[in-house]
């Protein structure tokens, strides 16, 4: 069997190879809009799991520099709550729950976040449409603060 040669461009092909390099970008192609959206997907996992972490930890803040538990129960709240507004995760619904029993000098608060999270945009590779992301915080509270 013969092959011949042809040149076009400077390059040399043979005649058995015409459309060997469609039918190869048709075959890697898919890999890598799915190993794109694997990269997308672990992004935003890794971004969501950060905001809410960080959420919760600036909620706990708020919340041990208040000497009355319904005004530390709502500034941790609200902390959290603007803290992921800002950083643009959309949470539907958002959780936060304050315990302030030990909201004395030397004690402490702790603020549980829930977050669920769409991730519509990556629902090419068949992840659940929402995720949710929790944050546990632990802040404690200044031993040497006075009480107005």
């Amino acid at each position: 069997m013969t092959v011949s040669h042809q040149r076009h461009s400077g390059v040399a092909r043979t005649s058995g190879e015409s459309g060997t390099v469609a039918v190869e970008a048709a075959i890697v192609a898919p890999a890598l809009v799915v190993l794109m959206l694997l990269v997308v997907f672990a992004g935003r996992v890794s971004e969501g799991n950060g905001n809410v972490e960080r959420a919760a930890s600036e909620g706990a803040r708020a919340a041990s520099l208040h000497q009355n538990p319904t005004a530390a129960r709502k500034a941790a709240i609200d902390t959290a709550s603007a803290n992921l507004a800002a950083s643009g995760t959309k949470c539907a619904p958002i959780e936060a729950v304050v315990d302030t029993s030990e909201l004395q000098p030397g004690g402490r608060v702790t603020v549980d976040v829930t977050c669920t999270a769409s991730m519509a945009d990556v629902a090419l590779l068949g992840v659940p449409g929402t995720r949710t992301f929790r944050a546990h915080a632990v802040e404690v509270v200044d031993r040497y603060r006075s009480d107005p």
